[in-house]
């Protein structure tokens, strides 16, 4: 297994920056050096995107939707190629979002994401989330 300085995999870091890097900072420039050409994404809000330019949309989207968008790891594990992560999603909601219109509230959920790698590069990606538990909240904010 690759170590990058600090003793975390290279994988584990990558999936690191994907959040701190794509997400958190809303920095896609750095996409090419994380996702590989022909990644595939499967996302816990319904959405199937396959390269780059359309997990940019699917990124810019929630943004959109959701002010101050962040990612939280919660838990990283590694196994080969594949890296899963527990995690936390949240943001204030500014837009109109799973059907919902705007309520200035904000909004959280936990999920869960397994990375497939090729190379150093992310190849796929599959996102699963509470929605249930989303949905309740953005229609409790709503009422």
């Amino acid at each position: 297994m690759d170590t990058n300085p600090a003793g975390t995999s290279t994988r584990k870091a990558q999936v690191q920056r994907f959040y701190e890097l794509l997400w958190n900072t809303h920095d896609l420039s750095m996409m090419s050096s994380i996702l590989h050409e022909d990644f595939a994404f499967r996302g816990s809000l319904g959405e199937e995107k396959r390269g780059l330019e359309g997990f940019a949309e699917y990124v810019d989207m929630v943004h959109t939707a959701l002010d101050e968008y962040r990612c939280t790891i919660d838990v990283l594990v590694e196994e080969g190629d594949r890296v899963f992560a527990k995690m936390g999603f949240g943001g204030v909601h500014k837009g109109r979002f799973m059907g919902f219109e705007p309520t200035g509230e904000p909004v959280h959920w936990d999920g869960c994401a397994l990375f497939t790698f090729r190379g150093e590069k992310v190849c796929d990606l599959w996102v699963l989330g509470n929605l249930k538990a989303l949905e309740e909240r953005l229609r409790r904010n709503g009422a």
